[in-house]
């Protein structure tokens, strides 16, 4: 065996949920190995969908324009039953979201992640298998074996398993995986569609039977190029690779060790479907006439709901498929993923750092476990009984789907706070808005735009007396850095409310970087009632906020930095 290295964080699978966990730890500075058992990237358009939540996410991390170049616009989705139109779907956002949706084939956005990790000074160490791992008080150590065939030992202070539904993390640790797989089997195509339905929508088509259930459904989905569309279908049953139909059970791309975990693509190329199995569906579902041509790969997939008693054991953690899979109804899986990783990348640099303790780690679980439950059951009822049946309002739907609405206001790092009517909470995600100026910019920012590259906690201070800020601005700082104790790093910014007073300051005359509320949008969304403070994690929720008056001010910041040190029990 090859002599021990060391790294802080050892990452296992570099699809995008670990490209996103080894981004965010690179970007705290901390130092990781980012393996894959893979000799390449996957050649398949599996997870396509990107939402405007993920999207935000990758603005923090100055992402987003480069994954916007390369996706496809998403404007709604079209649903058929037994060729009529039954519902028109518009994915049309509050005018104060930033993003909208996105369609990107897998391979591009691990393309991307991949070029942007290797940047930051970590390269993808493809055709490494993670083996085997133990863990004890100081660390993790794990053996690999690398492309060359060689075992290696790591020494790792902490592993997270970003290695798909058959993970070998997962496994290691014996976290149980419930839930079950779906009967039906399906099929996959990248292909060009020529037919006169209108571009940027998804197309839904079902038939039902006799009896009113579902017994056959073509889902088409955009992607970047003239005509072109992931397709999914029922599989005939001449490539049905499942027992029982004449076939031998499926072979997936991460299946080491036969673990009845029915989820992923096969990699039976005899039973690849061909163009014309795509064309028959086609011609049975589409509500146009339609042909088929340049299939670019095909394959056949299964499909189970599945997640984990737990995210995290000691100092090993699961994120993404490895925690939870489901139907791709809605693309929330890989979003989700991302999510995970970034919600546990910005706290384990706190705790490598030094400056939070060890109990902010239990917060993952807490606050990402409710997430992947939520997702697990929505999807599975939309893929069963569709998006247009569920109860709540469109708009709501629309939300949902686009991940806006995720939030931790239950999980221990959510203060209890008076919050007026309408504002969002402790735990929620921090609204963008526009309409923020400053002194020598000739156009209105966005939060975003400020927020763009920070790396730690953001504190937004907000008033109408420029006075007031600059006091506050100094008493923020200096309760940060009182005693010496090591602290998360902290910027503090300002935002002038449309009109100060006592008369009109301009933003550069105060101590921090300061903006104007030109357009009002961040006092409409926010709610500041009057003179407030808002944190913002680095994961872009809102981690607290607190009225600028003293006393209030020191003890209201000094509960918010309690938590990050010894993150009490939630009353």
């Amino acid at each position: 065996m090859a002599h021990t290295t060391t790294t802080d964080v050892l990452i296992a699978g570099a699809g995008p949920v670990g490209l996103s966990a080894a981004a965010e730890l690179r970007r705290h500075g901390v130092q990781c190995r980012l393996v894959d058992r893979l000799p390449a990237r996957l050649p398949y358009a599996k997870a396509v969908g990107i939402q405007p939540r993920t999207l935000e996410i990758w603005d923090r991390m100055g992402l987003a324009r480069t994954m916007l170049e390369a996706a496809a616009v998403l404007r709604g989705q079209l649903v058929y039953v037994n060729g009529r139109e039954r519902a028109r779907l518009d994915l049309t956002l509050p005018p104060e979201v930033p993003y909208g949706f996105a369609a990107l084939p897998q391979y591009d956005t691990e393309r991307l992640l991949e070029e942007y990790v290797a940047g930051l000074g970590t390269r993808v160490e493809r055709g490494t298998e993670l083996l085997s791992f133990t863990q004890d008080d100081g660390g993790v150590t794990a053996r690999l074996r690398t492309a060359s065939g060689t075992d290696e030992k790591v020494r790792a202070g902490y592993l997270i398993g970003c290695d798909g539904a058959h993970s070998t993390v997962r496994k290691g640790l014996g976290l149980t995986f419930e839930g079950a797989a779906f009967d039906e089997e399906y099929m996959l195509g990248d292909v060009e569609a020529d037919w006169a339905l209108p571009h940027g929508y998804g197309i839904r088509s079902v038939h039902h039977g006799a009896d009113g259930t579902p017994d056959d459904v073509l889902v088409c989905v955009p992607l970047p190029g003239t005509g072109r569309y992931r397709m999914s279908m029922l599989v005939p049953p001449e490539l049905s690779t499942r027992t029982g139909d004449g076939g031998t059970p499926p072979t997936t791309h991460a299946r080491g060790d036969g673990d009845g975990v029915a989820h992923g693509l096969t990699t039976d190329e005899g039973r690849a479907p061909e163009l014309h199995h795509l064309q028959a569906v086609v011609d049975r579902l589409a509500p146009v006439p339609a042909v088929l041509s340049r299939l670019r790969w095909s394959s056949l997939f299964r499909i189970s709901h599945r997640i984990v008693d737990r995210y995290a054991d000691g100092r090993v953690f699961v994120a993404g498929d490895a925690a939870h899979i489901h139907p791709p109804t809605g693309a929330q899986g890989m979003n989700t993923g991302v999510q995970d990783a970034c919600n546990l990348a910005w706290k384990l640099a706190l705790v490598i750092r030094g400056e939070a303790g060890p109990a902010l780690l239990t917060t993952y679980d807490a606050e990402r476990r409710p997430v992947g439950e939520e997702v697990v059951g929505r999807t599975v009822r939309h893929a069963t009984r569709g998006v247009e049946a569920d109860p709540d309002d469109p708009r709501t739907v629309l939300l949902r789907e686009a991940q806006l609405l995720v939030g931790y206001r239950d999980g221990p790092l959510a203060p209890v706070a008076d919050v007026p009517p309408g504002a969002p909470h402790p735990g929620d995600r921090a609204p963008d808005c526009g309409g923020l100026t400053a002194p020598a910019s000739a156009y209105a920012w966005r939060l975003l735009d400020v927020l763009r590259g920070r790396v730690g906690h953001v504190i937004v201070l907000y008033a109408a007396d420029p006075a007031h800020l600059t006091a506050a601005a100094e008493t923020v700082r200096g309760l940060w850095e009182a005693d010496g104790t090591a602290r998360p790093s902290l910027e503090v910014i300002a935002v002038l409310a449309r009109e100060t007073a006592p008369a009109p300051a301009a933003p550069d005359a105060l101590p921090v970087p300061a903006y104007r509320d030109a357009a009002g949008e961040f006092a409409r969304l926010y709610r500041p009632d009057g003179p407030t403070a808002f944190i913002v994690r680095p994961d872009g929720h809102l981690a607290t906020r607190f009225p600028l008056t003293e006393p209030t001010t020191p003890p209201a910041l000094h509960t918010w930095l309690t938590t990050l040190s010894a993150t009490p029990a939630r009353p």
